[in-house]
């Protein structure tokens, strides 16, 4: 695709600020709910550890922005990437929080399990220098990662829809519906016919109008009591001020993960850091995966092959040692994002420059409670709206990857249909808190598939011959 800014481009400061505001909006929400979730789900386990010490969104959104500058400083900033909280890990945290003997032991256990997650990229990192990168491209050709690319998208597409029907403060799905069309239909026209300027920041504007249209309808509900306008929840906001007392002041220092396991040293036992490391390091396979996938997608895209420069294994270290970073401060393990790949997709902003500003952001914006309570507060209909442009990109840049393959041939003709049943319909495995997902199930497949018949078609050659 033609691309406004390329990788080595550096947009006026001005200009840069707003465009990495939007991929910090584009990547924001799914880093901050991460550690909620794993809240919740060491709550639905009964365990009591994090009992008002649960984990921070705001040291997630710090680590999330230290593990980019880390990923960043490994490619030689050739990689415009984002490194977000993985939501691969969450049954991995939620597995260390729940064998934890107090709060401080879980994040403990929380770094442990990011270092030995990132550890798997360090030995593969080592390997792919000493015998090349070329394995992944035989292993991994258009007819399987293009699949897989698109599955990515599609796998999230009905996060998107039910996103698009939901209304925080509990109002009717229609009136979410119509919020989220706002917000989807401005993102499209700002994209596709704005001037220059307008399709460099479509999601904020998308966002906002989304955002202006529900606080409207909401303000309308609760003046004449029709709780079927109710769609935002300020609800982030009224946290930061309780009983008129002030909870959190506009400059608040994020809960830091290292922080709260400090002292905790001397209460690990063997058969705990043995769990720790049954959960994280399986998972860090299946997320090897998915780094691949996301790397040939973002090199589609900017036509420059990063597997090969800056090169796989300057991308497995800066996500491994930028995982561990990122740990280390939010407790979150960090993997690159499609949302923001979709966002230079969409707006042809490849600008390395632009990540770099995105995460310098990330991480003052964690120290500001009012901006992290208002994309806290974005409905869930309007995000909704945002991530049905952005999942769908994902799954069209996939797509674009097989264009080439020759679809004729009954080989690749099951390859693909492999990947996309597979992937479509949901298959996972689990193996005790270790889930291989839907993603990584139609990979695998898809190279099993792929494999068996090319060597059954050179065997039948052979004999041929």
């Amino acid at each position: 695709m033609k691309l406004t800014y390329g990788i080595n481009d550096k947009p006026a400061l001005n200009k840069t600020i707003v465009y990495a505001l939007q991929q910090l909006l584009a990547i924001m929400t799914a880093t901050l709910v991460v550690p909620i979730v794993v809240n919740g789900d060491v709550l639905k386990l009964g365990s009591k550890v994090l009992a008002g010490n649960e984990m921070s969104s705001a040291a997630a959104l710090f680590g999330a922005g230290v593990g980019t500058l880390v990923y960043l400083l490994f490619t030689r900033f050739k990689s415009p990437v984002f490194l977000g909280s993985s939501f691969a890990f969450m049954g991995s945290m939620t597995a260390a929080f729940a064998g934890a003997t107090s709060a401080a032991v879980g994040y403990l256990g929380v770094i442990l399990g990011a270092i030995f997650a990132g550890l798997v990229y360090v030995v593969i990192s080592i390997i792919v220098k000493a015998v090349g990168s070329g394995w992944v491209n035989k292993l991994m050709p258009a007819v399987v990662i293009g699949p897989t690319v698109a599955i990515i998208g599609l796998s999230l597409a009905g996060n998107a829809a039910g996103d698009l029907q939901t209304a925080p403060a509990g109002g009717s799905p229609l009136i979410a519906v119509l919020c989220g069309l706002v917000t989807l239909f401005v993102t499209i026209i700002c994209s596709t016919i704005g001037s220059k300027n307008i399709k460099l920041i479509p999601f904020i504007i998308g966002i906002l109008a989304g955002y202006l249209v529900a606080a409207v309808f909401t303000l309308i509900g609760s003046a004449t009591g029709s709780d079927a306008l109710l769609i935002s929840s300020f609800e982030p906001f009224t946290e930061l001020v309780k009983d008129g007392v002030t909870v959190k002041t506009f400059f608040s220092v994020p809960s830091f993960t290292f922080v709260k396991a400090l002292g905790s040293f001397d209460q690990l036992s063997a058969g705990y850091i043995g769990t720790i490391a049954v959960a994280y390091i399986p998972v860090a396979f299946v997320v090897f995966a998915e780094h691949i996938a996301d790397h040939k997608n973002i090199s589609s895209i900017i036509e420059k092959d990063l597997l090969e420069d800056p090169g796989l294994n300057k991308t497995l270290l800066g996500d491994g040692v930028g995982s561990m970073a990122g740990a280390f401060f939010g407790g979150c393990p960090n993997t690159t994002y499609g949302e923001s790949i979709a966002c230079v997709a969409i707006t042809g902003n490849a600008s390395v420059v632009t990540i770099f500003c995105t995460s310098v952001l990330a991480i003052i914006i964690s120290f500001l409670s009012p901006f992290v309570a208002f994309v806290n507060s974005i409905p869930s209909c309007v995000m909704g709206g945002v991530c049905i442009a952005l999942y769908g990109f994902i799954a069209v840049s996939g797509l674009k990857m097989i264009q080439k393959v020759d679809l004729e041939q009954n080989k690749n003709l099951f390859v693909v249909s492999t990947i996309l049943i597979c992937g479509i319909g949901g298959l996972k495995l689990k193996f005790g808190e270790i889930t291989i997902t839907s993603v990584a199930c139609a990979l695998i497949l898809g190279i099993l598939v792929n494999t068996l018949l090319s060597a059954l078609e050179k065997k039948a050659g052979k004999k041929n011959n």
